[in-house]
């Protein structure tokens, strides 16, 4: 091969500077995924933040700063939202299946090292072991040429290269060299193409932010028609538009209908959501979990199935030696299989013979035949230290006859267990150049030992496996490797199969294949391309999916899945993807993301019913009172303390709790089965108030205290019966929202600040009686919501068995 490569110069400087001026060039850069500004611009400018911002600069421009301190909720929510998505953008932008940093090329008649960007059409590339191929191109000569392409294809075999063959961008050389002509540049190339198709931006699918997003929406229709309904009611409440325009008391209004507007929006949720992500991410990062968006947090506690790829995830892609079985009764094998696993072109399966055979004394061969994966044998002679021929391969290779029916039979059940099987033979019969030249065996030969070897099994993976089974979690184990092979893997690490299917009979039909993958648990031969239809197939088909691999063949299904899932040992693009890269390759650390997850889900769902509760009265009072024609009992300054003691800083504490609930579906649904029905209640408490202290002539301050006095109470209970069972760290914190309550009123300067006023007798009773009647009817809400809680589920899980 090396007199073939100096009979090749390559392309001239000339040649390159042409093909370069023509756009023929492996320099790809790939448009960003997404830019910075329209991240910033999708979180800047949202409706919400519109409506915040025009609250914000009316009471700046009216003086009322100290009425505004909503303000900064807003930019916390578009500060956290941003750096989540730029986390994502980060990692698909880094996403690069090249990472050789030079390629060997020959130019000018002689071998150089350039950049792999350097690389033009028709370029001569010098291939050694351990080469990446940096760019498409098809083989010219070679000498024992084999390529790595298990992170193309998913089959961990190597692939003997041949002239005219195609060898791939972002396959390995592991044998032999060769020299190929480049055929494919830049955007063209096959990594690229797989990384053009795998760089298209998309957040996680989460529960919590749909339903968030959804409440969000909602709240959207009604809020203008609201915001004018309450703007109405306070005009006429202050003597109708004319004289509150010309006395100066519109300004008033206009603070009341900001108050009311704001506090229908749940924007601390929001702020929530994104801390537990955010802390959930930090805790696992210190458990060697890297989670490349904050939503992935919650997302792998939602899966019911996980899609498998073995190579990697189930075992860790080494081949090692297992055992060997004798047959024959040839000496001298010992130092054949020493010679085979030191051979400096050993493969991966022959290189684990130096472990249990090293060389104990040097041999040279008189003649050799190479392996091929097209023969699957290679044969070697050699002088007086081991006399005659001797032959390794696959045994129904080398005794492909009628004859050995029995060495047959004996392999073929070593190999159903799922481990590779090799036979070394002999014959008395010396390679001639004539054997070597038509590459066949001299002679008549005879078994002398089986070899077995077999794939490391994570030890692990059983372990992790055995903890989805008992969490409901289906498995699907999806491989590039023979069905047998896969098959035997998944027996070995627990799972209940007999045989896996060949993917090469897999319908191309979503639903067909959806039928097939109801049926069947281990899949083998699966193309790239068929893995991510089976990843799309199981989610019309209902499920929430999770697809694990560390192969580029794994990239696009990894992408498809709900949460994609990485091994740091794998290709880049496939860590770029994924949601999830278990740093140290450890495949139980997935349980523990789960548990994370659960307690993310199950503390915001119990978070949520605060805010949604603050939404639900907020809009009910904006409704009632707008209706009404009555003073909105509140400044903003008011709401904001009092959410900020009874909701704000208490979630912030309670998203954080341990929490280790399953998950179950319906989150929104429970959420609001309480929150509206308790926001009704605390609605019609204070619009009760209100009547009851007009009638009895209370002035607007003291109307406003006695009202302020009430939520606090009443929204101090609803954290108490959400926070239930209480322990010593909730007492904690409600304790300390109290003692924060009742400092708020006795502090003047802070009292004075939110415009609060002694109470008289009559406020005081209102309160108490308002108070204590609407803490009973929260207790009566909650007694049937846990009942209906309680029913939904036992229906959801019946229905998930």
């Amino acid at each position: 091969m090396t007199d073939v490569a100096t009979m090749q110069p390559g392309l001239s400087t000339a040649e390159v500077e042409q093909r370069v001026a023509e756009g023929h060039d492996n320099a790809y850069v790939a448009a960003s995924s997404r830019s910075a500004w329209s991240i910033v611009r999708a979180n800047l400018f949202t409706l919400f933040n519109g409506i915040i911002a025009a609250c914000f600069l009316v009471l700046l421009v009216l003086g009322r700063w100290q009425d505004a301190l909503f303000g900064f909720s807003a930019i916390a929510n578009t500060v956290i939202g941003s750096v989540q998505e730029f986390r994502a953008k980060r990692s698909l932008d880094r996403l690069a299946l090249m990472h050789a940093p030079t390629a060997r090329v020959m130019r000018d008649g002689a071998e150089q090292n350039i950049p792999v960007a350097g690389l033009v059409l028709d370029d001569i590339v010098v291939l050694r072991a351990g080469d990446q191929v940096s760019a498409d191109a098809v083989v010219v000569d070679q000498t024992r040429l084999q390529l790595d392409e298990s992170m193309l294809t998913g089959e961990s075999d190597a692939v003997d290269k041949t002239a005219g063959d195609t060898v791939l961008s972002g396959s390995i050389v592991v044998g032999g060299e060769g020299i190929a002509r480049v055929s494919h540049v830049g955007a063209d190339s096959y990594a690229n193409r797989v990384a053009s198709d795998a760089k298209k931006f998309s957040l996680v699918t989460s529960e919590l932010r749909s339903s968030i997003n959804r409440v969000l929406k909602w709240i959207a229709w009604i809020i203008g028609p609201v915001a004018l309904l309450v703007l109405n009611a306070q005009m006429v409440a202050l003597g109708g538009w004319p004289e509150a325009i010309q006395s100066g008391s519109w300004r008033n209004g206009a603070v009341s209908t900001i108050a009311s507007v704001v506090a229908m929006i749940p924007l601390g949720l929001v702020l929530m959501t994104s801390i537990a992500f955010a802390v959930g991410a930090v805790k696992l990062s210190t458990q060697k979990v890297l989670v490349q968006e904050l939503a992935a947090v919650e997302g792998l506690a939602r899966i019911d199935l996980i899609c498998l790829d073995k190579t990697g995830t189930l075992t860790e892609g080494d081949i090692v030696f297992d055992e060997v079985h004798p047959i024959g009764g040839a000496a001298g094998w010992q130092t054949v299989l020493a010679w085979y696993g030191a051979e400096p072109d050993a493969n991966a399966t022959a290189r684990c013979l130096s472990v249990p055979y090293p060389i104990t004394a040097k041999v040279e061969p008189e003649a050799r035949i190479p392996f091929s994966s097209a023969r699957k044998w290679s044969a070697v002679s050699f002088g007086a230290a081991a006399e005659g021929t001797w032959v390794l391969g696959g045994p129904e290779m080398v005794f492909s006859g009628s004859d050995h029916a029995e060495l047959r039979r004996r392999s073929s059940e070593l190999a159903s267990s799922g481990r590779r099987t090799l036979v070394l033979a002999h014959t008395p019969t010396r390679l001639t150049s004539e054997d070597v030249d038509l590459e066949r065996l001299p002679g008549v030969v005879e078994p002398v030992v089986l070899l077995t070897f077999r794939e490391k099994v994570r030890p692990d993976a059983r372990e992790t496996l055995d903890y989805f089974a008992s969490q409901g979690v289906q498995v699907r184990i999806i491989s590039g490797d023979n069905p047998h092979t896969v098959a035997a893997i998944a027996r070995e690490v627990g799972l209940e199969v007999v045989d896996g299917f060949d993917a090469r009979e897999l319908p191309d039909d979503l639903d067909a294949l959806a039928k097939v993958l109801e049926e069947h648990v281990v899949f083998g031969r699966v193309t790239p391309a068929q893995k991510k239809n089976i990843v799309i197939a199981l989610q019309q088909a209902g499920h929430t999916v999770a697809m694990t691999g560390d192969g580029v063949n794994d990239a696009l299904a990894i992408k498809e899945a709900d949460i994609g899932i990485a091994m740091d040992s794998g290709s880049q693009a496939t860590k770029a993807v994924a949601r999830i890269i278990l740093l140290d390759g450890r495949f139980s650390r997935l349980p523990g993301v789960v548990a994370e997850g659960r307690q993310v889900i199950a503390n915001v769902e119990r978070v949520s019913m605060l805010f949604l509760t603050k939404t639900a009265y907020a809009t009910g009072l904006a409704i009632i009172f707008g209706a009404l024609l009555l003073q909105f009992p509140f400044l903003p300054r008011q709401l904001s303390v009092v959410d900020g003691l009874t909701i704000g800083l208490p979630s912030f504490f309670l998203a954080l709790m341990p929490n280790s609930r399953r998950y179950i579906p319906g989150f929104l649904r429970r959420s609001l089965s309480f929150a509206i029905p308790a926001g009704i209640v605390i609605a019609l408490a204070l619009a009760l108030y209100v009547r009851l202290s007009t009638d009895a002539g209370i002035g607007e301050a003291e109307l406003r205290t006695g009202s302020t006095l009430i939520l606090a109470i009443v929204g101090l209970w609803i954290l108490i019966v959400l926070s239930r069972p209480i322990d010593g760290i909730k007492t904690l914190i409600i304790g300390a929202m109290m003692i924060g309550l009742v400092l708020v009123y006795s502090i003047p300067l802070v009292s004075n600040f939110l415009e609060l006023v002694n109470p008289s007798l009559t406020t005081a009773l209102l309160v108490i009686l308002i108070s204590a009647l609407t803490i009973g009817a929260i207790e009566i809400v909650r007694f049937v919501h846990v009942r209906y809680v309680r029913r939904s589920q036992a229906r959801i899980l019946a229905r998930a068995k």
